[in-house]
C-alpha cells in the first residue's frame, strides 16, 4: 500500500490559474471540434481522460510563478494536454487496456484502428494549434519532446518481456516517455513569461523530477492498487512482462531461488500474475524502496524551485509535487 507525505495545510493547486485553466479547456474543445459526428463522439470520450490536468497546470503555474500569464500560455497548455491525451489513447492500445478514468477506453469502444487514428488526430491538432503562435520556437520544442516520448515508448516496447531490465534502462524509459513532457511544460511556461536561463533550468529540472516520480508511483499503483481506486485497468505491467522499479529492486537483492520464482511468474503471464507478484514482494522492502526513490525525486523537485520568489503559484507547484506521492489514481 502506498502512503503519501505527512498531511500539509490544504492548498488548492489550481487557484492561482483558475481562469486561465478554464480558457485552456475552451481552446482544447474548439480546436478539436469536427463536422463529423463520429469524430466528435470519440473526442468526447477523450474528455473523460482529463483527470487532474497536471500538465496544463504545471505549464500555467510555471508561467505565473515567473511572470504574468498571456494568451500563449493558454495555447501551450492546451497543446501539451492534446499531446498527453494522444499518448494515453495510444498507451491503451499498446496495453490492451479496457478502462481509464472509470470510463471505457477508446480502443475498447471502437477498436484499435480508430483509437490509433484518434491519437494521430490529437497530435496533428496539437501541432496545428501550436503553429498559431507568433514564435516557431514552441512548435519546434513541442515537436522535439513528442519525438522523445515516442522514443521512450519504443524503448519500452523493445524491452517488453525483458525481466532482467536494468535500473538504468528503466529510468531512461520513464525519463523519455513521461518526464520529458512534464519538463517541457515547466520550461515552456517559464519561457513564455520571459524567465532568465537560470530560472528556466530550475523549472525544467523540477518538471523532469516530478515526471520521474509520477511514473514510479504510476507503476506502483498498477501493482498495488485496485481499479476502484485508480479508475483504470491495473496489473497490465506484470501481465505484459514490463519490469518496473519494485521488481528490478527485488531481483537485485533476492536469493537465486527467490529470483527464479519471480522470473518464472513473469515469464508465464496469466490473469493471476499481478497477485502472484504481489505475494512474492510482500514482506520485502522492494515496494518501499521504489516509493522512497519517488520521494527522493520529489524532494529534488521542490529544492529546484526553492530560489523562486514566494508566491501562490510557487506554493501550488510545491503542493503539486507533494500530490504526486499522495495520489491514488
Amino acid at each position: 500500500m502506498l502512503h503519501g507525505p505527512a498531511s500539509q495545510p490544504h492548498i488548492e493547486i489550481a487557484a492561482p490559474i483558475a481562469r486561465e485553466l478554464d480558457a485552456v479547456l475552451e481552446v482544447f474543445d474548439e480546436e478539436l471540434d469536427s463536422d463529423l459526428p463520429f469524430v466528435n463522439r470519440l473526442v468526447g470520450q477523450v474528455r473523460n481522460y482529463r483527470g487532474k490536468l497536471l500538465r496544463p497546470k504545471l505549464l500555467l503555474l510555471s508561467g505565473r510563478a515567473t511572470g504574468e500569464l498571456i494568451r500563449d500560455h493558454v495555447v501551450l497548455a492546451a497543446v501539451v494536454e492534446m499531446v498527453h491525451m494522444a499518448t494515453l489513447v495510444h498507451d491503451d492500445v499498446l496495453d490492451e487496456a479496457d478502462m481509464r478514468r472509470r470510463h471505457d477506453t477508446v480502443n475498447r469502444l471502437v477498436g484499435n484502428e480508430a483509437a490509433v487514428m484518434l491519437g494521430d488526430f490529437l497530435i496533428s491538432h496539437a501541432y496545428h494549434l501550436c503553429s498559431s503562435l507568433s514564435s516557431t520556437f514552441a512548435s519546434r520544442r513541442i515537436a522535439a519532446v513528442t519525438n522523445t516520448v515516442c522514443e521512450g515508448e519504443l524503448l519500452q516496447i523493445e524491452n517488453r518481456g525483458n525481466i532482467l531490465l536494468s535500473e538504468e534502462t528503466y529510468f531512461e524509459i520513464i525519463r523519455r516517455k513521461t518526464a520529458a513532457l512534464t519538463a517541457v511544460c515547466c520550461e515552456m511556461g517559464a519561457r513564455a513569461s520571459d524567465a532568465d536561463d537560470e530560472t528556466l533550468e530550475a523549472l525544467t529540472r523540477y518538471g523532469n523530477d516530478i515526471g520521474i516520480a509520477f511514473q514510479i508511483v504510476d507503476d506502483l499503483l498498477d501493482l498495488t492498487a485496485n481499479e476502484n481506486e485508480t479508475g483504470k485497468s491495473v496489473g497490465r505491467d506484470a501481465e505484459m512482462g514490463k519490469a518496473t522499479l519494485p521488481i528490478i529492486r527485488y531481483l537485485a537483492s533476492a536469493s537465486p531461488s527467490d529470483r527464479e520464482a519471480l522470473i518464472d511468474v513473469l515469464n508465464n503471464p496469466s490473469p493471476d500474475t499481478r497477485a502472484a507478484v504481489r505475494a512474492i514482494l510482500a514482506g520485502t522492502d522492494a515496494i518501499d524502496q521504489a516509493f522512497d526513490a519517488a520521494g527522493a525525486y520529489i524532494t529534488s523537485a521542490v529544492a529546484a524551485i526553492a530560489p523562486l520568489p514566494e508566491s501562490d503559484a510557487k506554493a501550488s507547484l510545491t503542493a503539486a509535487a507533494e500530490f504526486v506521492l499522495a495520489r491514488r489514481q
